[in-house]
């Protein structure tokens, strides 16, 4: 495949936004990925958001861009991080962001 091709694979390894601990995505222990993920994005200074939203985006941008080669065990336990990462941060299961809008109430035909 061309360069062009791998950019996410790039991106994932060569993070200028957070120092990753090597190999985190493949881990077992979500709660283990999730506590590295937020020392990662308390302790840089490269982030352009809040230490919650980079932690998360980088771990949904692998989540998505491992597609069909990430086996269905290792995404269980990726998507179980999300739910400790939210728990780590003081984030309520499901809970809207500060920054999210509600939407207004469909208006009555």
């Amino acid at each position: 495949m061309t360069s062009r091709a791998r950019w996410s694979a790039s991106v994932t390894k060569h993070s200028n936004a957070l120092d990753l601990d090597r190999s985190v995505f493949t881990w077992k222990d979500p709660r283990r990925i999730a506590l590295s993920l937020k020392h990662s994005a308390e302790h840089s200074n490269r982030r352009k958001s809040d230490p919650y939203r980079s932690a998360m985006s980088m771990l949904t941008f692998y989540i998505n861009r491992a597609g069909t080669n990430l086996s269905a065990s290792q995404r269980r336990v990726l998507q179980h991080a999300k739910a400790e990462l939210r728990r780590a941060f003081g984030r309520a299961e499901g809970a809207p962001s500060k920054t999210t809008r509600s939407r207004r109430p469909a208006r009555a035909r």
